[in-house]
């Protein structure tokens, strides 16, 4: 290593400090009022927090309802030092709290420190090399049997995914067979991920869970509940047990030994939801802005169209990759800090929440070269540099189901572009829009399907 990279690395690895804190400035930001600040976040954060950071830097400070002072990031290497940084330190499950109501409190995105180590280490045999190829013939099926049913004509890609996603989440994951259960679980966890600012709000105010909307919302997740412990209860007194390929099946498999107890109903239950609304928006949405790419760029599309009949799923990977890069569904994550510690010259007092910019860093020309452009083969080869993409997190959080959810978008992708055609049904490309925690396409990712 020369001179000048030694001091740039002694640079990078103080412009983050968790001991010795010395700056005593908080981080600039806007000055508008914190009603509006969570407006523009809430609906318009695409937009708005590139404009922030290009006034402010890659350090900004905002003031959201409830009562949360937030902290972007957009610098990669002070990234890398909170997602690298000690668990006890920056608090991810605490950053995820407004989920709790959904979720349930075992869940491994509401835990920390010694309780999530304990839930990731249960449930990740159940996301490891060996599971995932015990899933990939019934996503195949499945897959299969979505796009059977399509038409030829327009489409909304993005109602299609989400059926597709939301059956595997039932029958993968969940593993219930076929029947009346299925049946009434479908159209009950439907309602669930279909959630709007509306439904959070009740989330969090258990008085209004007696009127309306929220009294409905209410009603349909008890119901979902009993459902899914009258399930476990039906798989832990199954016989064929260990001949099981799903995961709540390989979860009551495991973490039963002398040095650990294994999951609890109450804990299943949190993780299945856990799973469902962790995995099925996000993958529905990386695929059907996979398609909404695919269908404007004749060269791309006929890379993957080779690489689908050739079965070749690193392509297809990579065109999910870079779907993801560019529209990321994500757009930050969170970790609440526990004390204060100091970025690049600034306090972060305990208690704010520092929030890593997913989008700032994968649209950063510094990064990606023509970065608002869809280029699929940034993925093969070696990639992009590390910590350049992360819509998975990072560090000892990224999420469990990275490999399921890459996994299941290039099976769906394949079975797509084997059977059909894609072009757009207008020249225009549709933008992205704030769906709560969520970006979605703002048009349903509409396409024009024929058979190939």
């Amino acid at each position: 290593m020369t001179t000048t990279e030694s001091a740039a690395a002694t640079a990078q690895h103080t412009a983050v400090r968790i001991d010795d804190v010395t700056a005593t400035a908080l981080p600039p930001g806007p000055r508008l009022p914190q009603a509006i600040q969570t407006l523009l976040f809430g609906s318009y954060r695409h937009q708005w927090l590139p404009r922030l950071r290009r006034r402010h830097g890659d350090v900004f400070r905002l003031r959201l309802f409830p009562e949360r002072d937030v902290v972007q990031l957009a610098n990669v290497e002070h990234i890398r030092a909170v997602f690298g940084g000690p668990a006890e330190v920056f608090h991810a499950g605490e950053g995820n709290v407004i989920l709790k109501p959904a979720m349930g409190r075992h869940s491994v995105l509401l835990t920390d420190e010694e309780v999530h180590l304990r839930a990731r280490k249960l449930l990740m045999p159940a996301f490891n090399g060996a599971s995932l190829r015990g899933y990939r013939d019934l996503i195949t099926e499945l897959a299969e049997a979505e796009v059977d049913g399509w038409r030829p004509g327009p489409l909304r890609s993005h109602e299609r995914m989400q059926a597709v996603t939301l059956e595997i989440i039932l029958r993968v994951v969940f593993g219930v067979a076929e029947g009346p259960r299925l049946d009434r679980l479908r159209a009950l966890l439907r309602r669930i991920v279909d959630i709007g600012p509306v439904d959070i709000l009740g989330w969090h105010q258990p008085k209004l869970q007696r009127f309306g909307v929220w009294k409905r919302d209410a009603e349909v997740r008890r119901t979902a509940d009993e459902l899914i412990y009258a399930e476990i209860a039906d798989r832990r007194r199954a016989g064929d047990l260990a001949d099981r390929r799903d995961v709540l099946s390989r979860l009551l498999a495991v973490g039963n030994g002398a040095d650990t107890d294994g999951l609890t109903d109450a804990e299943l239950r949190d993780q299945l939801i856990t799973l469902l609304l962790a995995g099925h928006e996000t993958t529905a949405t990386a695929l059907a802005w996979s398609l909404h790419e695919l269908a404007r760029d004749p060269r791309r599309l006929a890379d993957a169209v080779r690489a689908a009949d050739d079965h070749d799923e690193k392509h297809l990977e990579a065109v999910v990759k870079e779907a993801m890069r560019l529209h990321p569904v994500i757009s930050e994550v969170a970790r609440v800090a526990t004390r204060d510690i100091e970025i690049d010259g600034y306090r972060i007092p305990a208690g704010h929440t520092v929030m890593p910019s997913i989008t700032m860093v994968q649209h950063d020309p510094a990064h990606h070269d023509d970065p608002h452009a869809f280029r699929p083969e940034r993925f093969t080869g070696s990639g992009p540099a590390t910590g350049t993409w992360f819509p998975f997190g990072g560090g000892v959080r990224r999420c469990l189901g990275a490999g399921f959810s890459l996994l299941e978008s290039a099976v769906v992708l394949g079975e797509v572009l084997r059977r059909f055609h894609l072009s757009p049904d207008r020249p225009r490309p549709e933008r992205a829009k704030a769906r709560n925690i969520t970006m979605v396409p703002a048009r349903g990712a509409r396409l024009v399907v024929r058979p190939r």
